[in-house]
């Protein structure tokens, strides 16, 4: 019995923040954990920014409304989904995501919730729990699945660990140097031959 866990932004959606941040024009949200591995300090960052910014919740919900998966990314989950049990496991927010994951076919989602006002100020952020990526993984692996695990940034690299096989997707080249452990993919077609390959040989 096998899981297939993937990350959600950079895997199959774009990045959240980076749109943001194009849309706004503010380079500063476009640091992501592919850049920053301190999920709370890069988090707190992003706040401070919106907050200085006069940004919320309503804000870059408008961008996200206006966002698609990545090309192929449907049909790569469609065509895995046949396969394999799949999980996403991600740091973005339910929040963020609902609309996107309804374009996808709403897959199952682990993330996290924001903390917003009235007003829809960004005022914190609420882990469903800390490094929830491994945790899952590790707890599936209890339950007697074997686990593959696809991400691309730091904060993917600790689930990649915890998993049966670990695979990096469309990395940036400061992850790709400092976990060289790990087979790195560049598009669907080889992140789901990967995947097999994965499959078979844990299945032994």
């Amino acid at each position: 019995m096998q899981i297939v866990c993937l990350d959600l932004e950079g895997v199959l959606i774009p990045e959240v923040w980076i749109e943001f941040s194009k849309a706004t024009r503010i380079p500063e949200l476009a640091r992501t954990t592919r850049d920053e591995p301190d999920y709370d300090k890069l988090m707190r960052a992003r706040i401070a920014i919106l907050e200085k910014h006069r940004l919320g919740l309503p804000e870059i919900q408008a961008v996200i409304a206006q966002m698609r998966p990545l090309e192929g990314a449907k049909e790569f989950l469609d065509a895995l989904r046949l396969e394999h049990q799949v999980v996403i496991l991600s740091d973005t927010y339910y929040e963020f995501a609902a609309p996107l994951m309804a374009q996808l076919g709403r897959p199952t989602l682990f993330c996290h919730k924001l903390v917003c006002d009235g007003t829809g100020r960004v005022t914190d952020y609420k882990l469903r729990m800390k490094d929830q990526k491994r945790a899952a993984v590790t707890k599936f692996r209890e339950l007697n699945f074997q686990t593959i695990a696809a991400g691309d940034s730091y904060n993917d690299v600790s689930m990649l660990a915890a998993a049966n096989a670990g695979i990096l997707f469309c990395p940036p080249e400061n992850v790709v140097k400092e976990f060289p452990q790990y087979p790195v993919t560049r598009d669907y077609a080889a992140l789901g031959a990967e995947i097999e390959r994965a499959s078979r040989a844990i299945s032994k």
